[in-house]
């Protein structure tokens, strides 16, 4: 970026490119792509932002049920009631992943299995930080 007599300059190094005989815009070859996630599986961060959004509706009464939500926005209600468990995850598991970006341990679905487990115990399974992995509750 450039400034001469109050007028700013940008450049930014884009290349196009054909692509199925369409032109593309893509970054240069030399191009080193920022990972903005800090390793969080971008389905397990999908996830975590439709729950909270699903929650947010149910709660706001916009949607009366978990089967009103999978009409509109395509999936099962089956899945929607996993996915919406997401956001009663532990206050400490959410800051990792979301605010500090840690890569769990764990996979989507070990995380809807987590959930089940006492709020002390989801951080130390989640990214196997200590303790049973495997310690289910009773």
């Amino acid at each position: 970026m450039s400034e001469a007599a109050g007028i700013t300059t940008v450049f930014i190094p884009l290349v196009i490119r054909k692509r199925n005989g369409r032109p593309r815009i893509a970054p240069p070859d030399d191009y080193v792509a920022n990972d903005d996630n800090g390793g969080v599986d971008p389905h397990i961060m999908r996830a975590l932002a439709l729950a909270w959004s699903w929650k947010r509706k149910l709660e706001a009464g916009e949607a009366s049920c978990n089967q009103d939500i999978a009409n509109a926005e395509g999936f099962t209600a089956a899945y929607v009631g996993r996915v919406v468990r997401l956001a009663y995850l532990a206050p400490a598991v959410l800051h990792k992943l979301l605010i500090e970006r840690n890569a769990p341990a764990a996979r989507l679905k070990d995380l809807w299995s987590a959930i089940d487990l006492p709020w002390a115990k989801q951080e130390a399974v989640i990214f196997r930080t200590g303790g049973n992995q495997y310690e289910r509750p009773l």
